[in-house]
């Protein structure tokens, strides 16, 4: 059997100023629940959008095999965080060249972005 292990890259809600993380927090929670009910190993990386996030998502790519790599809208939506963006696509293609790629709805679907992917 092939790794079926998830990486899932997006932002730590609790690190945002001026955001109520909870909502974001029950949402990655129950995002978590649903890879455990389809039976999926699932990381997170969850950074601040600032100089440190780099070197921690390429710290989480460098750490195990992947066989999908989630990235979450936080950093994929919000415009300034474009050149953000840029450099996750590219550290994922740099660090987990044999994984996909895939982009989550919400963090409650997470695993469910993951799947369209995993064999």
């Amino acid at each position: 059997m092939t790794e079926q292990r998830v990486l899932v890259i997006g932002l730590d809600p609790a690190t945002i100023d001026g955001w109520d993380p909870a909502p974001v927090q029950a949402a990655i929670a129950r995002g978590r629940t649903r890879f455990d009910e389809q039976g999926i190993e699932a990381d997170y990386c969850l950074v601040t959008p600032d100089d440190t996030a780099e070197g921690a998502i390429a710290a989480a790519l460098t750490g195990r095999t992947y066989a999908c790599v989630v990235i979450g809208g936080g950093i994929r939506d919000h415009e300034p965080l474009l050149p953000l963006f840029e450099r996750v696509v590219n550290l994922v293609r740099q660090h987990q060249p044999d994984a996909a790629i895939a982009f989550n709805s919400s963090p409650d679907d997470c695993a469910d972005a993951a799947r369209r992917w995993l064999r």
